[in-house]
């Protein structure tokens, strides 16, 4: 299936930047933090009266009891092109032992980039997700109450200089490195544009000549990013989850003609009897037959009866016995 050069690759240059922040959630309904055991949390506390005005002695602050309250975390994405006074999505997390961030509001807090750099201010009601309720010994609690989001909850102040190209090039960048895709692009690129504007620099980069006006720019380059492509096929790879038992695999995986026994061993303990029970299921010798093709081999593989979780062991030996072909993964 084809797809467009804007799903495959970026212009370089052109990217997200994460911004952090550090502030208070007021307004909660007694399930902030509990301030002995968070002393940042009151240290925050007494740093915002004192900005409005209202100065404690510090042994005052100290023995501050705020169950409305809770110290957060801030994290946000800031846009390729951000400018002053857009508005963009900031997520808030509990860095304490707040038990709900639901009801509360965000007070005025600073977004900071990787040089130090304040790039947007947050402030905003929290919404969270989930719900909770609690009595006596029993607590029900329906997703995540420690975190929520502000949709346009923080307000860009500082706008990233983002330029498109350098001279009279763009360099677009494949999300992923492949030879074959980036020959593909750049024929597409030429075809389209004619011969010799763009060029492939390595597997992964490709310089196209762009015209030097913003408007013409902006035009051409939103042009070539509705050409449509048809990708270089990737590396046959499985990829294996060890946590979760998931096994994935693409269409290029292949499997050569083996033979696998896999039998299973139990052991039962019978507590009150004092009794223990080993017992090993009959493992039989599977024939499995050459795939050239994922059906085949996802039925193959199904002809043994082996759970997911030995299927991850099955795939390990059949890669180093050399009869699966293709690259295991393990994440």
């Amino acid at each position: 299936m084809a797809e467009r050069i804007k799903d495959l690759a970026s212009v370089q240059g052109v990217r997200n930047n994460q911004l952090v922040g550090y502030g208070l959630v007021v307004g909660l309904d007694n399930t902030g933090d509990q301030t002995t055991q968070t002393p940042f949390t009151t240290q925050a506390v007494g740093n915002m009266l004192s900005q409005m005005g209202v100065n404690l002695p510090p042994e005052q602050t100290a023995k501050l009891q705020l169950k409305n309250v809770a110290a957060v975390m801030l994290t946000a994405t800031l846009p390729p092109f951000a400018k002053p006074g857009q508005p963009i999505d900031v997520t808030v997390s509990s860095m304490g032992n707040a038990k709900s961030l639901r009801g509360g509001t965000l007070l005025m807090s600073q977004l900071k980039g990787a040089d130090g750099q304040v790039y947007a201010v947050a402030q905003g009601n929290v919404l969270v997700g989930g719900v909770g309720a609690a009595t006596g010994n029993s607590k029900v609690t329906i997703n995540h109450l420690s975190a929520g989001r502000i949709p346009g909850g923080a307000t860009v102040e500082r706008a990233v200089n983002t330029p498109v190209g350098q001279g009279g090039f763009v360099y677009y960048e494949l999300n992923g490195s492949d030879f074959g895709t980036a020959q593909r692009m750049v024929e597409a690129i030429n075809k389209r544009m004619g011969p010799g504007v763009a060029q492939a620099l390595d597997g992964r980069r490709i310089a196209v000549r762009a015209p030097e006006g913003m408007d013409d720019r902006v035009a051409f380059l939103g042009t070539i990013e509705g050409l449509d492509i048809r990708p270089e096929a990737g590396l046959a790879k499985v990829v294996i989850n060890p946590r979760t038992g998931s096994v994935v695999m693409n269409q290029k995986v292949t499997l050569d003609a083996c033979a696998v026994s896999h039998g299973n061993l139990s052991v039962v303990v019978d507590v009150p009897n004092g009794d223990v029970m080993v017992k090993q299921d009959a493992g039989s010798l599977h024939h499995i037959k050459a795939g050239a093709n994922l059906a085949d081999i996802v039925k193959a593989l199904n002809a043994v009866g082996a759970n997911p979780m030995d299927l991850l062991a099955i795939l390990q030996a059949m890669k180093a016995a050399g009869a699966l072909r293709a690259e295991l993964e393990i994440i």
